[in-house]
């Protein structure tokens, strides 16, 4: 219960930080903290199936689209400046978070199969990779591909959506110029501005 406790306090302080962040960047770090906090929960759950998928699917992938994103929302407004180095003041507090993470991992593993014992009959926990537990990879599929078939293709349909309309938005806005010389002028003259806008 104790590590129950403490997941759902990260998993809530997570999400708050990511909506109420103003910067983009650290909503991603929170986004990217409240997906671990959830895999650590799966993994409680002696569901490490999804807990896996959750880190290579969300983390991996979804996470890095988030950034690509923002990467290209950011891109050509002003130019970056180099800010200092906060690389020295990360490792201690991410050795820190790395090494809680172990932990919990360690002690989801060790406790699985007794936990899963306790509850024979009581829930449908079980073996890692049995058919017809919670977590399993064959109730995973099922139900992804009958049940919730449909919102799993409008989640991909809105992610791509999105994605074409962030290069949309921060494609080239040059106006259009008959020759390749007044094209190359307009272009120059647009970089000037955006120099003397980031001053």
């Amino acid at each position: 219960m104790i590590g129950f406790w403490v997941l759902s306090v990260c998993l809530i302080a997570s999400a708050v930080w990511c909506v109420s962040a103003k910067k983009p960047v650290y909503s991603v770090v929170a986004l990217l903290v409240n997906f671990a906090a959830l895999a650590v929960t799966y993994v409680t759950l002696s569901a490490e199936f999804l807990a896996v998928i959750q880190i290579i699917v969300y983390s991996g992938a979804i996470l890095v689209l988030f950034v690509f994103v923002i990467a290209l929302l950011s891109s050509g407004v002003a130019p970056f400046s180099v800010g200092p180095n906060r690389l020295p003041k990360a490792i201690a507090p991410a050795i820190f978070i790395v090494l809680a993470a172990f932990g919990f991992l360690y002690y989801a593993l060790k406790d699985s199969n007794v936990t899963a014992a306790a509850s024979k009959g009581a829930s449908r926990l079980g073996t890692v990779g049995t058919a017809g537990v919670f977590g399993s990879v064959a109730d995973f599929g099922k139900a992804l591909f009958t049940v919730w078939l449909l919102p799993f293709e409008i989640t991909a349909l809105i992610l791509m959506v999105a994605v074409i309309g962030v290069v949309l938005l921060a494609g080239d806005q040059a106006p259009y110029v008959p020759t390749r010389r007044q094209a190359r002028e307009v272009e120059r003259e647009m970089r000037e501005a955006i120099l003397r806008g980031g001053d």
